[in-house]
């Protein structure tokens, strides 16, 4: 078989060689072949170079061309340029295109369509108006080169002169250059003047209909993507392979899957099955809708796979991480004839940091290594990202400091890394960034803001909010949205009103931040009246803004302000929806009507959703019934429930609370043994609290010392508290003692302690405590409470 494949590959070589004997053959005498039937010889044989992208045979016909004299034909030239341009050597096409004697119109449209291809914008721009200048009158081919220029530079004013062009001179209803200007008004945001351009043809083929699907889904409106596809096969239009995967996108974002399994209907009914693109694309969006089996089951049944398959694979694992699975997907993926590419290394990268893999994440970025793939820009940034995640930012800042070349992304890592433990060193990182006179973007500035609120550093944010109004990114949505959630926590809320002021339009994601930043600070009055501002605005609340609110709800137990949100669910057909009933069925909770919160439980979807049902474990658990928590969680495993690591959470909690310390044993075991589920740090957490809290000091101890993460404050404090109520001193000043290292500027290392000394009588050293509190200028929070009236 494999002599066979090699003797196929073979073919096209022996054929270009084929063509390189002959046409010297005919050189040699004029009878046989007459100077244009040479001409067109050549001209296959470039055509056939081109196909290959083999630019040594291309150089090889080249010679044969000066030699059989045709450097000075025209029709020759134009296809050495065609040929330069598809091979990847646009250079050597300038060359030719510089030595030309002769132009025609075509050979000005290859050198801009080469350009375009291979990357070079500015140059094809400089063409064009070179082209212009000289007195030709662009074709529909440089027109919609141009268009496409246009758009990946960003230049829609000029795009714009160029839909002008195409209107003047009559090329407003050419397929090519409509395509072309419909893409060019959706990358700009403008979709009204596609739509409009659209309207305006007497016929549309199907690049004009994947355009419009096309265009919907880069803009987020998955729901006209879908009616548009839907009309165009009313109209039986033959869809081909763009069509699908445009479609598709759109069918990601409104996250339809019965319409998703239409569209892979249709996709059967066309035979497009052995296109790996579009298998490649109904795989993503499988993916994306949580429906990793079908996703596999396409994958493995692909006729033929390219790395953008295994990429996909390996990026909708990142959904439900099985670390063991993504590293058996990869060997099988080293044992085929394809070579993992610099966006693998990424994805499992990110991969690793999502599930705290330090160990596996290590292993991959020796292979990225020996790749060759340590400088490129995505790698090194998601490499940052996982060392950051893992806790181990001196080898993010390793990575960083020994990159060569540092991109955008590599410092908008970094920052970001250092903000994962609050540290000001972010801060520092930026003033190198700006001093050394890189050009910020919006996620620099709101890695930079998000320091500054952390840190709580009002006047660098104050100053840094200058620098964004100066440079114009005021009115972005993602950095207003950084600002708001500063201003709110800083308790600013005039702040907050000036940005809102600099968008020129409020989205939904300004609003959201607003609403569930002020919900997040317990501040649910001015959260619904920005609710109610919305919706004077004519908009109407998503799923994270009423869950946002009902949170906020949950946490100062308001019952009144939950009702009249739960009753505004209801109104607008939110009740089904996942994370908001997991919202309503908490805030029920919070404010101690557990019986609502069961009603609303049963309303949703019962035992259907695991999300659910942990919500409602950890309400019972809250409350104290056990007996109760036992119970849903024996009709999740009826209801063939997998439960999750957070379904662990809650139980182990209500075993804390109740004193159910063997039981609490059980279910910590069982999630390896009998789940296989590996316990996160929230697991812990809540076991180490469970035996602190009942009295098994040395083996809440024990855990601690033995569990795969680094111990943080929390798990330290149960342990102190432990401490405190059964009085174990000598365990209790050897955890304070590494709370402080962790936390020395808070207070609860020092009144957990004091307290231990003065419950075992000892109020000379809970005076020293204090003493020492006080003098480092630490005061204790105060403790509040409230009841709703």
């Amino acid at each position: 078989m494999r002599s066979l494949r090699v003797s196929l590959a073979l073919k096209p070589i022996r054929f270009l060689s084929c063509i390189l004997y002959n046409s010297k053959s005919y050189s040699s005498s004029s009878d046989h072949l007459s100077g244009g039937d040479t001409a067109a010889t050549l001209s296959n044989a470039l055509a056939l170079a081109a196909k290959l992208k083999s630019c040594v045979f291309g150089t090889q016909i080249h010679g044969r061309i000066v030699k059989l004299g045709f450097s000075n034909d025209t029709f020759s030239q134009n296809n050495l340029v065609k040929m330069y341009s598809e091979s990847g050597v646009l250079g050597d096409g300038f060359k030719v295109f510089d030595e030309m004697p002769e132009r025609n119109l075509v050979s000005w449209t290859l050198v801009i369509s080469g350009a375009v291809k291979n990357g070079l914008s500015e140059m094809a721009l400089e063409v064009y108006l070179d082209m212009a200048r000289t007195g030709w009158t662009p074709n529909e081919f440089a027109v919609g080169s141009v268009a496409k220029v246009c758009t990946s530079m960003g230049a829609d004013v000029l795009g714009m002169c160029v839909h002008c062009f195409a209107l003047k001179v009559g090329m407003e209803k050419n397929p090519f250059v409509v395509c072309s200007i419909l893409h060019m008004y959706a990358k700009f945001g403008v979709i009204e003047s596609a739509e409009r351009v659209f309207e305006g043809m007497d016929s549309h083929d199907v690049g004009c209909w994947n355009a419009m699907v096309g265009g919907y889904a880069l803009r987020g409106l998955g729901f006209k993507a879908m009616s548009t596809l839907s009309l165009m096969h009313s109209k039986g239009v033959l869809m081909d392979k763009f069509t699908f995967i445009n479609a598709l996108r759109g069918c990601i974002i409104i996250g339809d899957l019965d319409c998703g399994r239409q569209i892979h209907g249709l996709i059967v009914q066309s035979e497009m099955e052995p296109s790996t693109s579009v298998m490649n694309a109904l795989m993503d969006m499988y993916f994306k809708n949580a429906e990793k089996g079908s996703a596999f089951k396409l994958f493995n049944a692909m006729q033929e796979r390219d790395v953008v398959s295994w990429n996909t694979v390996f990026s909708g694992s990142s959904q439900d991480v099985d670390t063991k699975e993504v590293a058996s997907l990869f060997n099988s993926l080293m044992f085929t004839s394809l070579k993992p590419n610099h966006l693998t290394f990424s994805i499992l990268f990110r991969l690793c940091g999502d599930v705290l893999d330090l160990h596996l994440g290590l292993q991959f970025f020796s292979l990225a290594c020996h790749f060759g793939f340590y400088d490129e820009s995505h790698v090194s940034s998601s490499l940052i990202n996982m060392f950051s995640r893992c806790g181990v930012i001196k080898m993010a800042r390793l990575v960083f400091d020994s990159l060569p070349f540092k991109y955008i992304n590599n410092w908008n890592e970094i920052i970001s890394g250092y903000n994962l433990s609050c540290d000001a060193e972010a801060l520092q990182v930026f003033c190198q960034f700006w001093n050394l006179g890189f050009e910020a973007n919006e996620c620099t500035f709101s890695c930079a803001l998000e320091s500054c609120f952390k840190t709580e550093n009002l006047q660098i944010s104050k100053q840094i909010h200058g620098i964004i109004v100066k440079y114009g990114f005021a009115s972005h949505s993602y950095v207003c949205s950084s600002l708001i959630k500063g201003y709110v926590k800083f308790g600013f809320p005039d702040d907050v009103f000036k940005c809102l002021f600099e968008l020129e339009k409020i989205d939904m994601v300004s609003w959201s931040t607003v609403i569930s930043a002020f919900a997040h600070r317990g501040c649910v009055a001015e959260a619904i009246k920005f609710l109610n501002c919305l919706k004077e605005d004519g908009g109407e609340p998503d799923d994270f803004i009423l869950a946002s609110i009902l949170n906020g709800c949950a946490g100062i137990a308001s019952q009144h302000q939950t009702k009249s949100v739960h009753s505004l669910i209801i109104k607008t057909g939110y009740k089904a929806n996942l994370f908001v009933a997991s919202a309503v069925i908490d805030a029920y909770a919070k404010f101690g009507d557990i019986r609502s919160a069961r009603m609303a439980f049963d309303q949703s979807s019962k035992f259907g959703d695991v999300v659910l049902c942990n919500t409602m474990i950890m309400a019972y658990a809250h409350h104290g019934l056990i007996s109760e928590a036992m119970e849903l969680f024996e009709k999740m495993k009826l209801a063939n429930l997998k439960p999750s690591q957070a379904t662990f959470v809650s139980l182990i909690s209500a075993c804390s609370h109740m004193g159910l310390v063997d039981h609490g044993r059980l279910l910590f075991k069982s999630m390896t043994s009998d789940y296989g589920i590996e316990p996160l740090p929230g697991n812990y957490g809540c076991f180490v609290d469970l035996l602190s809290r009942n009295g098994f000091l040395q083996d809440a101890k024990n855990i601690i010392e033995a569990m795969p993460f680094e111990p943080w404050p929390a798990i330290w404090r149960s342990l102190l508290n432990g401490c405190r109520i059964h009085g174990d001193r000598e365990l209790g000043e050897w955890a304070a003692r590494k709370l402080f290292q962790l936390v020395p500027e808070n207070d609860a290392p020092y009144v957990l302690l004091s307290k231990v000394y003065s419950e075992d009588g000892n109020w000379e050293e809970a005076a020293k405590v204090r003493k020492e509190m006080m003098e480092r200028g630490i005061r204790k929070n105060s403790g509040c409470s409230w009841v709703e009236i």
